[in-house]
C-alpha cells in the first residue's frame, strides 16, 4: 500500500477463524439475532448490520471513501483470496459489484446460480458449509431465508456476507448512507424518509441510521410496518447514538422537510402472490413530484433498484436532477470492497476515529 495517508485496519482473521473453529456455534436461529452485541466492531461475518454496531458501520463507510478515492492503493491487498457467491435470487448490482470488487483487490470470485433450487435442497446446509470452508476464503449469500445465512455463518469457519435475505440487505443500506455522506458531508444531522413496504431494505436502513445517530422516518400502510424485533434493536442502538426513529403511516408526514426520500418495490421477490393486493394498497405511497415537493428543497431521491417505474416512483422523479440512484449503485462497489477488506484482514492498523459521526 502506498504512503498516501491511507489508514490500515488491524487484521483479526486468524483470531476470528480460531473463534469459529474452537468455540460453540456463535448463532442459533434468526430469532436470536437480537442477542448480538451492537457495540461489537470486529466480527467474523456480516450477517446483519447488528454484527457491526456503530463502530463497524463507521469504519466501513470511512474505508469505503478511502478506497473510492485511492483504488490503486488496494489492488493487491487480497491477492490469492477466493470468494464464492451463491444466489437464490436474480441480481445485477449485487453480483457484479461483489465480483468487480474482489477482482480489483487482487482476489478471485466464483458464482453459483442457485435460482433453480434453494441452497440446502440437495444436502444438509452444514455439510455445504464444511465443504466450502476448505476451498474458499469467503462466502457471499443472496437468499430467500435469513435462516440460511445464519446457519451458514454458524457452521462455516470462513467469513459469510449477507448479500440480501428476506430480513435484511446490509450492503445496500451501507452504500445508501455513503451516498448521503458524499452529498451532505455527514449523516448525523440529516433525515431520511422511507415510504412504501417495511421490507428488508427498510430494516437495514433503520439499523444503519441508528448506528450513525441519524434521523429516519418510515411510512408504511397498516400491516406493512417493519419487523418489530428489527425496530426494537434499532431503538436500542439509537438510545446509545442519539438517532431518531419514527414509524408512520402518512407518507407526507414522513417526507416533510426530509433531506432524502427513499422507496423500494411494493412487492419484494418471494411475495409475488401478493402483487395484486399490494397494487391496490400502495398507490398513496408513490414517490412523485407532488410528494417530493414536501421534502427539503435540496432533498435527493433514492431507490435501491430495480425500480418499477410508474408504480412506486414516477419517471419524472427517477430521471430528475434530485435522483442519486446511480450514485447509490456505484457505491455498492466501494462499500463491498471495504467489507471484503475488513473481513479478510487486508490491513494491520486500527483507523483514526472518523469525522462522519
Amino acid at each position: 500500500m502506498s504512503s498516501t495517508g491511507v489508514v490500515g485496519y488491524k487484521t483479526q482473521l486468524a483470531r476470528t477463524q480460531g473463534q469459529k473453529k474452537d468455540s460453540k456455534p456463535r448463532r442459533a436461529a434468526a430469532s436470536r439475532a437480537s442477542e448480538r452485541a451492537p457495540q461489537q466492531f470486529w466480527c467474523p461475518d456480516l450477517v446483519s448490520t447488528r454484527d457491526l454496531g456503530p463502530l463497524g458501520v463507521e469504519a466501513i463507510l470511512r474505508l469505503a471513501e478511502i478506497m473510492k478515492s485511492c483504488p490503486t492503493d488496494f489492488q493487491e491487498t487480497l491477492k490469492g483470496r477466493q470468494m464464492v457467491m451463491f444466489f437464490e435470487k436474480p441480481s445485477l448490482r449485487t453480483r457484479l459489484t461483489f465480483e468487480a470488487g474482489m477482482v480489483s483487490l487482487g482476489g478471485s470470485a466464483m458464482f453459483v446460480d442457485q435460482t433453480h433450487e434453494r441452497l440446502d435442497a440437495r444436502e444438509k446446509l452444514s455439510d455445504v458449509a464444511h465443504n466450502l470452508e476448505r476451498w474458499v476464503d469467503l462466502i457471499v449469500l443472496r437468499t430467500f431465508s435469513q435462516d440460511t445465512i445464519d446457519a451458514m455463518a454458524q457452521h462455516a469457519r470462513v467469513p459469510v456476507i449477507n448479500a440480501l435475505s428476506d430480513l435484511e440487505h446490509p450492503c445496500q443500506a451501507l452504500a445508501d448512507y455513503l451516498t448521503l455522506i458524499e452529498r451532505f458531508g455527514d449523516a448525523k444531522s440529516r433525515c431520511l424518509a422511507y415510504v412504501g413496504d417495511g421490507n428488508n431494505v427498510a430494516h437495514s436502513l433503520l439499523l444503519t441510521a441508528a448506528c450513525l445517530g441519524s434521523s429516519i422516518r418510515i411510512a408504511t400502510p397498516q400491516g406493512y410496518a417493519p419487523d418489530p424485533q428489527i425496530v426494537a434493536d434499532a431503538r436500542a442502538i439509537a438510545a446509545e447514538t442519539g438517532a431518531e426513529i419514527y414509524l408512520l403511516t402518512d407518507p407526507r408526514e414522513a417526507v416533510a422537510g426530509a433531506d432524502a426520500v427513499y422507496t423500494d418495490a411494493w412487492t419484494s421477490m418471494g411475495h409475488e402472490k401478493e402483487e395484486d393486493e399490494r397494487a391496490r394498497i400502495f398507490p398513496p405511497y408513490q414517490v412523485n413530484a407532488e410528494l417530493m415537493a414536501e421534502a427539503a428543497p435540496h432533498a435527493v431521491f433514492m431507490h435501491c433498484l430495480p425500480a418499477h417505474r410508474g408504480l412506486e416512483v414516477t419517471d419524472g422523479v427517477m430521471d430528475s436532477p434530485q435522483s442519486v440512484i446511480f450514485e447509490q449503485a456505484e457505491n455498492r462497489l466501494h462499500v463491498q470492497k471495504a467489507i471484503l477488506y475488513l473481513l479478510l484482514g487486508g490491513g494491520d492498523r486500527l483507523p483514526a476515529r472518523s469525522a462522519y459521526v
